[in-house]
């Protein structure tokens, strides 16, 4: 495959500022193209974007776009997760997975503002970023084309490592970031910073501490424990405060959400390291900080707990592991994606209340939850109370058949065995 550029065909490029797609640019300008650059807010860590902006019109773009999707990155896609449940090979909470959609989404709306014929990125070539945003981008516009460069023949023949993007770099112009290079990549967004690559390749070599940029190593956390009361309606985060230091009530889902990354970071809450497997069929090893997300899932796991019917979390289970593989592989604007969170949105009606949480070097502990919908009932419960309660029948001796009925199959089973 080579790029090839007819007169007046735009691309709309996913720029960073960095070395990478600074050369892309570059590459796609030299090409003929008319390159619109686009770049999207969706929580990166003191990313100045005048400065990104003004490189990359200095570099031949014909328009830059700077978009702020925090806010639709937390009401439409954390959200959903949240309530889903979701995390995928029962490790990784999808912090990457979730903002490439939001990023899709903006790309085709000014690709098709703008007459675009083709949009492009610069993930690699074995990585699972490539599928995410190009289904995403066909889901949205199917007439859209995709330029990748890291699949693209020549450009690949042209750049076989660092030194020759350097050299092209000094060539054409392109400012270089005098910082070292770090031995492993990162991404950042609200939701997580992960990292990958480099020196994170061998399994055996553990992250440096210095790394991370959301959480405080839990060894040195806060030696007091601190306490925080997080509101749900309908299985979504609408109110969070603060136990051990009452002041404000956040309720805008933003400012909520950014208040559960301070106060988790702060306790070293939501460090992970592992191996997952990628979509495109290789296993990848990444390390992932995730604080006001793992905040959200202990809390939502557990007032489901008091709230939901067993049947229901059965099923909805089930479809938490689709919604996660659905997010991970590419999916978010599939029509499997779009009935599964249909479904996992109705499980969660009466999933409304607040839970009582203690925040301590890594942990996340429940202490306390309330529900006025609750289907939990204490004196149901009580070993100290004889029948139900809320005009709910239970007799004890009723147990006797319940268990007899169900230790027949098991009988069966055993008097079969014995023949054996």
């Amino acid at each position: 495959m080579s790029t090839k550029a007819n007169p007046g065909d735009k691309v709309v490029l996913a720029y960073s500022g960095g070395l990478d797609t600074s050369i892309i640019l570059k590459w796609l300008v030299n090409k003929g193209f008319h390159v619109i650059c686009y770049c999207a807010n969706v929580g990166q860590f003191g990313e100045n974007f005048d400065k990104v902006k003004a490189k990359a019109l200095s570099l031949g773009a014909a328009a830059v776009y700077i978009a702020d999707l925090r806010a639709e990155f937390v009401t439409d896609y954390i959200w959903p997760a949240v309530q889903a449940n979701a995390i995928y090979e029962s490790r990784y909470l999808l912090g990457t997975s979730l903002a490439r959609p939001v990023i899709s989404k903006k790309m085709v709306e000014i690709a098709t503002k703008e007459g675009a014929q083709y949009v492009a990125h610069g993930a690699t070539g074995k990585g699972n970023d490539q599928v995410r945003f190009e289904l995403c981008a066909q889901a949205l516009n199917a007439s859209l084309k995709t330029i990748a460069p890291w699949r693209d023949t020549e450009f690949i023949e042209k750049f076989k490592g660092r030194q020759d993007l350097i050299a092209y770099a000094q060539e054409q112009g392109i400012p270089i970031d005098a910082t070292p290079k770090a031995p492993y990549s990162v991404d950042e967004n609200l939701y997580h910073t992960s990292y990958e690559s480099g020196m994170l390749e061998d399994p055996m070599t553990g992250p440096m501490p210095e790394m991370f940029k959301m959480t405080v190593d839990p060894k040195v956390a806060p030696n007091e424990a601190e306490k925080i009361r997080i509101h749900f309606a309908s299985g979504v985060p609408v109110k969070v405060t603060n136990l051990s230091h009452p002041g404000k009530e956040l309720t805008d889902p933003l400012e909520l959400f950014l208040e559960l990354n301070r106060v988790g970071g702060k306790h070293g809450v939501g460090r992970i390291d592992i191996v997952e497997n990628r979509f495109v069929g290789i296993k990848s090893r990444g390390v992932y900080e995730t604080p006001g997300g793992t905040i959200l899932r202990v809390a939502h796991l557990d007032l489901e707990g008091l709230c939901m019917d067993r049947e229901v979390m059965k099923l909805r289970d089930s479809l938490s592991v689709k919604f996660a593989e659905f997010c991970y592989n590419g999916f978010w604007f599939a029509p499997e994606m779009d009935f599964v969170r249909h479904a996992i949105a109705y499980s969660q009606t009466n999933i409304t209340g607040h839970v009582d949480m203690e925040l301590y070097k890594g942990n996340v502990t429940v202490v306390g939850r309330y529900s006025d919908v609750a289907l939990y009932s204490a004196d149901l419960a009580s070993m100290d109370l004889e029948g139900g309660g809320a005009n709910i029948e239970y007799n004890p001796s009723d147990a006797q058949g319940f268990i007899r009925i169900n230790a027949t199959r098991l009988k069966a089973f055993n008097c079969v065995q014995k023949k054996l």
